[in-house]
Formats: structure tokens, sequence, C-alpha cells
């Protein structure tokens, strides 16, 4: 029998700790003398009330978890979070946000996909803008902590290979270790680097704040309907390319790196798989922006890094509309959604690492017709990958892209064009954000969109952002009766 109370008590501490979050904007928006405080004290009183009801019902209880309360604890975090975040921007009375709106709002802030139905962002009060910025930040260390500590323990989508110690075989424990406040930390540092580079790079604080936060989650919040378009210093752009790979990192080798294994970051495969994808997908998308469209060599350089890095690591920045590149740039933009970064860090997507092991198995098979007699092993990191990790992230992969297609097909049969569905559905369940077109591209807005279609891709979001498999196995009969 499933046992609700842990659960349930656990949940409590993370709707308190997120109705103390929206004390934050509360008081930006009273420093600056707007409503906006009313609005976030309303929803943190909103928020607390709730928490402490599922508190004072479950208080007493252990925070240690069997592997089916683990699964629903992760599925029903998200979807609360995201729909008591919601109620900022639905207070807040903007013209034309419902529901829908609202809580696609803040599920893309959460699950760092950085779509948006927000427009005339340069107008909006700051502590809006804040909101944004703190949700993607907390959905960013929610992400890191819910890749070390709980994906490797449910072996979710091949995650048990980054399982650093053995945990006991029926239960985990949610209690913060040492090991995640130092990744924390690693957090807190990077945002702190990245909020003073922006700073200095010709950025207002606040400005260098939403956006150091919305850059090291790889969320892509902006205070501009330009995004980082608005500001096209060189100083500016490669700040962000610089921090948008910081984020797309492995958190758990910046701490090996603290504890004096500073090489421990580059001898992992999928970082060198990454950054030598990613200079040779920019240097391609450079010599094309400068051999065709003219442009000098270090504007394309930087215009291609900007953009591209952004794709790959899921961030969802843009400096320009990349769809008017050409029909190269669309198909191209497309395919890289599909990339992501690292495991462990906060981006979304497929991830490096399950690229770099379904191409090794693939090499291992072409290697046993030439020779079926060959003891063939598959590596990472000087680790054999035994079947069962193979199997589950070919598994995964493969229904990383079912799901797109149906989600696509879903949006289709809603009125929405061949580019607006296959983009917003691989843009939604990639966590990248901005799709393809005119519609969802990323000059445009999810607004115009039925709200059928902003429900089917917050959906799509949750389960891009819980790898899938943590979300999905509660539709199994077998999962309640267990």
């Amino acid at each position: 029998m499933l046992v609700f109370r842990p659960v349930l008590h656990l949940l409590s501490l993370l709707l308190l700790t997120l109705g103390a979050a929206m004390l934050l904007p509360a008081v930006v928006g009273l420093a600056e003398g707007s409503d906006g405080w009313q609005i976030f004290a309303a929803s943190s009183a909103l928020t607390i009330t709730f928490a402490g009801a599922l508190y004072l019902s479950s208080r007493g209880e252990e925070t240690r978890l069997n592997i089916r309360q683990a699964f629903l604890l992760t599925a029903l975090a998200w979807a609360l979070a995201s729909a008591f975040a919601s109620l900022p921007f639905l207070l807040a009375g903007l013209q034309g946000v419902g529901f829908a709106d609202a809580l696609f709002e803040a599920t893309s802030g959460l699950t760092t996909t950085g779509a948006t139905v927000l427009h005339g962002l340069d107008e909006l009060p700051r502590s809006l803008l804040l909101w944004r910025g703190i949700l993607q930040w907390l959905g960013g260390a929610a992400v890191i902590i819910m890749a070390v500590a709980i994906l490797p323990f449910l072996q979710v989508g091949g995650m048990q290979l980054f399982r650093s110690e053995r945990p006991e075989r029926h239960h985990v424990s949610l209690r913060v270790s040492d090991f995640s406040i130092l990744i924390v930390e690693c957090y807190l540092s990077l945002t702190f680097l990245c909020l003073l580079a922006y700073w200095a790079a010709g950025m207002g604080l606040f400005d260098a704040l939403v956006h150091a936060m919305a850059t090291i989650s790889t969320g892509g919040f902006s205070t501009m309907d330009a995004s980082l378009g608005h500001w096209p210093q060189p100083a500016v752009q490669w700040t962000a390319v610089v921090f948008m790979l910081a984020g797309a990192m492995p958190f758990v080798l910046y701490v090996q790196a603290l504890r004096g294994r500073p090489v421990a970051l580059w001898r992992d495969p999928q970082v060198r798989w990454l950054l030598a994808l990613l200079c040779a997908l920019v240097l391609y998308a450079a010599l094309r922006l400068w051999l065709e469209a003219g442009r000098a060599p270090g504007e394309a350089l930087t215009v291609a890094a900007v953009n591209v890095v952004s794709v790959v690591t899921t961030t969802g920045f843009f400096s320009e509309n990349y769809s008017l590149w050409g029909d190269w740039a669309v198909v191209t933009f497309f395919f890289l959604m599909f990339l992501g970064g690292c495991s462990g860090s906060t981006s979304g997507s497929i991830k490096t690492y399950r690229l770099y092991v379904l191409t090794q198995s693939a090499l291992m098979q072409l290697k046993r017709l030439t020779h079926p007699n060959a003891v063939l092993l598959v590596l990472y990191n000087r680790r054999q990958i035994d079947e069962p990790v193979r199997s589950s992230v070919a598994a995964f992969v493969l229904l990383f892209f079912v799901t797109v297609a149906a989600l696509a097909l879903a949006l289709a049969a809603l009125g929405l064009d061949f580019v607006t569905s296959i983009s917003a559905s691989a843009s939604a369940v990639t966590n990248v954000g901005p799709g393809l077109g005119d519609v969802v591209g990323p000059t445009g807005t999810y607004r115009a969109l039925p709200d059928m279609a902003k429900w089917l891709l917050c959906l799509g979001m949750l389960l891009g952002r819980l790898e899938l498999f943590t979300l999905l196995v509660l539709v199994m009969p077998r999962f309640w009766r267990g």
C-alpha cells in the first residue's frame, strides 16, 4: 500500500519555501511603490497557508522514502509548485492572461524552459520580472539536486550510471547532504559571478541579477522582449555564452574540482563531447553568416555563439531571430534542440552523455559484425557500461522522440500549422523555450495559442524536465497496486 503522509510532509516544506520566496518580489514591489507587493503578499499567504495545513497534517513523518513514494513526490512537487507559482501571474491582472497563461508561465519558469506568453516585458513591474528569474533559479537548483540525489536512485533513462555511492536497496533519504550543500554553494557562487560579469559588461544591476539567475539555470527568461539583443555589446554576449556553458556542465564535477581534482571536469567524456560539438556548430553557423549573409567575421562569430550555445544548452536566450537566417538555420536549430548539456547540469533535452552512450553502443555493434568472437566493452570514463544502462538509455531516447511526435500531432489537431506544432512540441519537451516560425519563434510568444495547446505544452515541459519515466510511471496501474 502506498503511504502518502511522508510525501505530503515533504511537499509542505517545498511549498513553504516557495511561499517564502514570494516575499522577495513583494519587497521589490514595495520599494518601487507599485501594487505588486500586494499581489505577492497575497500569493505568499495563500501558499504558506496551504503548506502549513499540509505540514500540520503530516508532521512527525520520516523523510525517508521508498521508491514509489520518491516517484510520486517528484511528480507532485513540480506540478504543485507550478500551480502555486502561477498565482502572482494570475493575480497581477495582466491583459489577456488567464489561468492557462499563468500556469504556462510558471511551469515554463520552474522547468527552466523559458517559453513565455508575456509581451511588453520592458514595461512590466520589476517585481514580476524578478519572480520570473527566481522561478528559473529555484527550478535550476531543484533540477541539479534531482539529478544527483533522486534520478540515479530511480534508475531513470540511464542515470544510474552517475550513482556516486550505493544507497540502500529499497529506500532513499531526501535529507540535504553535505554534498548537496556544496553543489548549491557552487550554484550560488556561479550566479554571483555571472551577475558581476553582466554588470561590468554594461547591464544595469537589476537586469544583471535577473539574467544571471536565468543564465546559470539555463532558463532564458529576460527582462526585455528583445532578450540579449537589447544589449548588442560583445562583452554582454560573450558573458552569456560563458555562463550558459557553466550552467550546462555537471555540478558534481565542480565540487570535485574544489576538493582538489581540478581536471575532473575535462576528463569527463560528456564535457569534451559537448565542447567539441559546440565549437563545430558555432564555426559552421558563423561561416554561413559570414560567407552568405555578409556579416563581419567577429559579428558572425558572436551572433552564432550566442544563439547556438543558447539552444544546445536549452537556455532559450536569443540575440536575433535565427529563423530568418535561411532554411539551413531552421533545420539546424530544430535538431540542436535535441542535444542538451551534461548530466547533473540545469540543461534539459536528451543530454550529451546519452548521445555518447548511444554512439559507443552503435560502434560496438559495427565492430561485432566484423569480429563476432571479440570481447567488446562499452566504456564511460573508464567504467564499463552494463547492458541494463545501455537499454535504459536507448528506451529513453526512443520514448523522447515518440513524446515529441505525439505532442506535435495533438497540437496539429488543434489547428496549429506544421512548423508551430513540431517546434513548439520539441521546444517544450526539450525545455529549450523559443520554437521556430512567426508564432512561437524567438521573437514571438505562446500567447496566441489556444488554451488547450498551453495545457498540453505544460504537460510536455513537465515530462521533459522529469525525464519522462518519472511522470509516466504514475499512469501504470501496477504502480498504485504495488
